[in-house]
């Protein structure tokens, strides 16, 4: 599921970036984490002792990770005032720090606060969303044969529809009229085509497929098209593919075991990876990483943060662990990365679950049965 591999030499208590967009990754590395709100305060600390317990039982703990809790959300709102829902000095700790890990931010509605998910994207040019699509047995899946599903989406994640860029114009009247304008860049479509290709060239992948609408977005989509071309004919190795997004879903559901690595906007990306989650079992198996290689990298789970079952037990921390084994394999801890995957699929297959797999244990009780399957 990793997305890519790192030495982990020793050197002082930050994570530090080399020009060759690896990372120095310290013995005991200070990584900021956002709780996140509605089920962040369950699904948390459960991710919080997983991660603590598998580095412990791969490394020692001269290789222990050192937490520092960082505010975004409604509780960055108690922390710093009822105005600060992304406070600067969140951002600057992620700078400095190189990596974090959050949980589910909900966005209010209304009152001009755009998506605190898009902002930090935006604000740290954290351009690759990585999102594997990784079927565990044991779990339900509405595809005949999810055990063949093994796919990775590259997202792009900073431009296109999630800009913000439109207005309206005569609000509450008949004539309303809402504009909503895609935005891509040579630069933002040429990167995250180059990083699908270069990580499946790394983790011996032979395809990659493109997945547009240029048969109705000519502008737009016609740039990928170009670009993609481009990029491919760098990888002779790898077949390029394309496909119109609809095509693709429709793929996804009948064939997803002809799918192998496929790259696309931030629009397409965001509903075909939750359709991928719908295969592998439901968004509280989706894991998801948002890099700038070399720069910084922030983890966290695909779903939201559901509030209504804040505080019941009864929320899913598998995504959220999921994606701490993600930042673990990122940070090269390709060990403890791969004790917690198995012990994600052991719990899966064994059935010891929260309700919504089937299971009868709560968040905490997961997590604990996680943590103690690493340890062992």
């Amino acid at each position: 599921m990793g997305y890519q591999h790192i030495k982990v030499p020793a050197e002082g208590d930050k994570i530090t970036a080399n020009a060759d967009m690896s990372l120095n990754v310290p013995d005991r590395p200070i990584i900021p984490f956002i709780e996140g709100d509605g089920i962040g305060v369950d699904i948390t600390p459960p991710m919080l002792k997983v991660v603590n317990a598998a580095v412990e039982k791969a490394y020692g703990s001269k290789k222990a990770i050192s937490w520092m809790e960082i505010y975004a959300g409604e509780k960055a709102t108690h922390v710093y005032g009822s105005d600060e829902w992304l406070p600067a000095e969140t951002l600057e700790a992620m700078r400095e720090f190189l990596i974090g890990i959050k949980g589910p931010l909900t966005t209010p509605v209304g009152g001009g606060i755009r998506s605190l998910n898009v902002a930090m994207r935006q604000e740290l040019d954290l351009f690759l969303c990585l999102r594997p699509i990784h079927y565990f047995r044991g779990v339900p899946s509405p595809v005949k044969h999810p055990e063949l599903t093994e796919m990775v989406i590259f997202r792009e994640n900073t431009e296109g529809a999630y800009v913000g860029a439109g207005g309206n114009l005569k609000i509450g009247t008949a004539d309303e009229v809402a504009i909503q304008e895609e935005i891509h860049t040579r630069k933002g479509v040429e990167r995250i085509i180059r990083a699908a290709f270069a990580w499946a060239r790394e983790h011996g992948r032979k395809k990659v497929l493109m997945a547009d609408k240029s048969n109705v977005m000519q502008h737009a989509h016609g740039l990928w098209q170009r670009c993609y071309e481009e990029v491919a004919a760098d990888y002779p190795d790898i077949e390029a593919q394309h496909m119109f997004a609809d095509a693709l879903a429709m793929q996804m559901v009948r064939k997803p075991h002809l799918l192998d690595v496929v790259v696309t906007n931030n629009m397409f990306g965001d509903i075909l990876s939750d359709l991928g989650a719908a295969l592998q079992g439901g968004l509280g198996l989706a894991a998801s990483a948002n890099l700038h290689p070399g720069r910084t990298s922030m983890f966290e789970p695909v779903h939201g943060s559901a509030p209504k079952y804040a505080g019941t037990g009864k929320a899913n921390p598998l995504a959220a662990i999921l994606s701490a084994a993600l930042m673990l394999d990122f940070l090269g801890h390709r060990e403890a990365s791969e004790r917690v995957e198995q012990a994600v699929a052991d719990a899966l297959k064994t059935g010891r679950t929260t309700v919504d797999l089937g299971g009868d244990l709560s968040t905490s009780g997961v997590g604990d049965r996680i943590a103690r399957t690493v340890a062992e």
